[in-house]
């Protein structure tokens, strides 16, 4: 099975100076109603409404003032719909630009050897252009998109089941287009699911009504468990980030939108690069906001002073 890019990089865990903390609050100590205003619930998204209805609803069911869901999908099309609520809602631009999974079932106009078939399908694996269809909201430009791996999963006759991992912002059904005319039989998108939006997969996607009950419970018999086990801590939304831990004397300067210092670095993970999106840690793993490193793993463990991360957006509340 094949890896999304940053399901492929192992990071270690580098100590610059180790420290206790005790500012914050970690994600699994949360009140309830601070679950409700600032987590992520992973929605399996149905064949029919927009994802925009699928992001009211929850706000309905929850009755909080904001959601909104990290990448569209079709109204037909199914599956992985992180969902943010409340306070957490600007994770999602974190969201957009990770990879993303699908099985899609494609149909050949034409029957074609296996062979052909599996080697024409791995010819797109890497960029390739796109230009998005004529019902997409962004502009009809040839864009650059990678494909990271194709996996054909059944065939039967001119059907194909497959799986793709790919970079955001990659279309589907005009892949299956492209595929058709490679082959020279032509073919077309029957049916697309997602499965993976980073670290959000099927594993812990659940229904509308999953949700509607769990909420239930809560108001109605004052249990908590279901609403708790459903809605995932914002924390889960950078999963795919490098992430440097700072010092407690740290946590209240970045809260007030400051740069991050040298000296304010606990510890922090291998292969952060100049120009990453880093997600800035309490010690007691609380999310305080994202920033873009402008020094890299070793520089930070090796510097005495100097900003090494630039505060972009804060979510910590103190």
């Amino acid at each position: 099975m094949g890896k999304l890019p940053y399901e492929k990089i192992k990071r270690k865990i580098l100590i610059r100076k180790d420290s206790i903390g005790a500012i914050g609050v970690g994600p699994g100590e949360r009140p309830i109603e601070e679950v409700i205003n600032y987590g992520i619930v992973n929605i399996d998204k149905p064949r029919g409404p927009t994802s925009h209805q699928i992001s009211d609803y929850v706000k309905k069911i929850l009755k909080i003032k904001k959601a909104g869901h990290s990448g569209t999908l079709d109204p037909n099309v199914t599956g992985v719909l992180p969902v943010a609520l409340g306070r957490a809602t600007r994770i999602v631009q974190a969201l957009l630009p990770v990879g993303k999974e699908y099985v899609s079932l494609m149909y050949l106009h034409k029957e074609v050897e296996e062979k052909k078939l599996l080697a024409t399908m791995n010819s797109f694996v890497g960029a390739i252009k796109q230009r998005p269809p004529l019902k997409s909201a962004v502009r009809r430009i040839e864009r650059i998109r990678k494909v990271y791996y194709i996996d054909i999963l059944e065939t039967e006759g001119k059907y194909v089941l497959f799986r793709i991992g790919c970079q955001a912002g990659t279309y589907i059904r005009t892949l299956c287009h492209q595929i058709g005319q490679r082959l020279g039989t032509g073919a077309h998108m029957v049916e697309l699911r997602r499965t993976k939006v980073g670290n959000f997969n099927e594993s812990t996607a659940v229904k509308l009504q999953d949700l509607v009950d769990a909420y239930y419970y809560y108001k109605n018999e004052e249990n908590e468990k279901y609403l708790r086990k459903i809605i995932q801590p914002v924390e889960v939304g950078v999963a795919h980030l490098p992430k440097i831990w700072v010092l407690d004397s740290s946590v209240l300067p970045l809260s007030n939108g400051r740069d991050l210092a040298v000296p304010g670095v606990s510890k922090l993970e291998t292969g952060i690069k100049q120009g990453d999106t880093v997600a800035l840690m309490t010690l007691k793993n609380e999310l305080i906001g994202l920033g873009t490193a402008i020094k890299n793993s070793e520089e930070i463990i090796e510097n005495v002073k100097g900003i090494c991360v630039r505060t972009n957006k804060v979510f910590i509340h103190l």
